[in-house]
């Protein structure tokens, strides 16, 4: 069968993949002070409040940087009232949370769950984290070296850090890139090649919110309101998921949340913000009929809808199923050092 072609807006992005996936590392291949350092900050449970969690309690590296939850857990048990984003491919991110335009950068997100309390995420206290860093040896040793010539031990060089660390979670192995930058023919199946025709069509207009590298969202248009909810009253979605809105206070950004990642999109289920749509094809049911609350006044433009077969459902699941990079949950560059150490 003969390879399909693609839209030439399609084909450049693709492209410039190359530019983008590679994990930021030194010539040899080995991870910098400041990145190592970053990767025991992000799995060591000793952070929060009571010694129960670390980043990596709702950011599992088996799926793909989520934690399998409809709604997040924090480390004293409080339910959060969205899910854990993936931290698949944020080196080029310019939002970070479901709805909060605030936090533009991975440093300000990184400090974020560490010390928020509505909800609590690890709880920590700037007294604890001080003390930790300052006396434990792994980074009595590290801190240093990743910031030379300088007072190490601070709460800036700790976001520093993760946010570093965060950077080389990158998916640039799957079947997808296998076939598109490797030249793989045989990386993905018939179905999936079909399925990406589908994703580019104007009718379903997947890749209007979930393009680029990353399958995400855009930096001018990030958030979106899916027809998810149109209850009676005045904030159509449920308390206290309002969207963008909490923010702006405009009535136009109910409802809106961040388009996230689509890589590895098959192992972070369930979806949508609030985990309220449990498998792929479900979720291709809500965008074909344009929202189960497909009567929202505020919804996207793009929420038309639109006619699926059977088919194109099939072949579209096979196409993000394609997306799903083994080789980055299974890497011990991203697993957890302190286990590491032990053995």
């Amino acid at each position: 069968m003969m390879r399909r072609e693609f839209p030439a807006a399609v084909c450049l992005a693709a492209a410039a993949m190359l530019c983008l996936t590679a994990n930021p590392a030194r010539p040899d291949g080995s991870q910098s002070e400041q990145v190592q350092l970053g990767r025991y900050l992000f799995y060591d449970k000793r952070i929060s409040v009571n010694g129960t969690y670390s980043c990596a309690s709702c950011h599992k590296q088996e799926l793909a940087f989520t934690d399998g939850r409809a709604q997040a857990l924090g480390a004293t048990g409080q339910l959060h009232p969205r899910g854990a984003m993936s931290l698949v491919d944020l080196a080029s991110a310019t939002a970070f949370n479901w709805a909060d335009p605030t936090v533009r950068s991975l440093e300000e997100q990184a400090l974020k769950p560490m010390f928020s309390t509505e909800p609590v995420e690890l709880g920590a206290s700037e007294e604890r984290l001080s003390s930790l860093i300052s006396t434990d040896s792994v980074y009595r040793r590290l801190f240093p070296l990743a910031f030379p010539g300088e007072q190490p031990w601070t709460k800036l060089h700790v976001a520093n850090a993760i946010a570093a660390f965060e950077r080389t979670i990158v998916s640039n192995n799957s079947p997808y890139d296998r076939y598109h930058l490797r030249g793989e023919q045989n990386a993905i199946s018939e179905a999936a090649k079909r399925g990406e025709m589908q994703f580019f069509l104007e009718g379903p207009s997947c890749f209007r919110c979930h393009g680029g590298n990353s399958f995400s969202g855009r930096a001018r248009d990030e958030f979106h309101n899916t027809a998810l909810y149109n209850l009676a009253g005045p904030f159509r979605f449920p308390a206290p998921n309002f969207g963008l809105f909490t923010h702006t206070k405009r009535e136009e950004d109910m409802g809106k949340f961040k388009a996230p990642t689509l890589r590895s999109i098959a192992l972070t289920a369930p979806y949508m913000h609030d985990g309220s749509i449990a498998t792929l094809g479900e979720v291709l049911d809500h965008y074909a009929a344009g929202g189960r609350a497909h009567d929202n006044p505020q919804k996207d433009v793009l929420m038309k809808g639109f006619r699926m077969t059977a088919q194109n459902r099939s072949d579209l699941i096979a196409f993000l199923d394609s997306l799903t990079d083994e080789s980055l949950i299974h890497d011990p560059a991203f697993g957890d050092p302190w286990v590491m150490r032990a053995k």
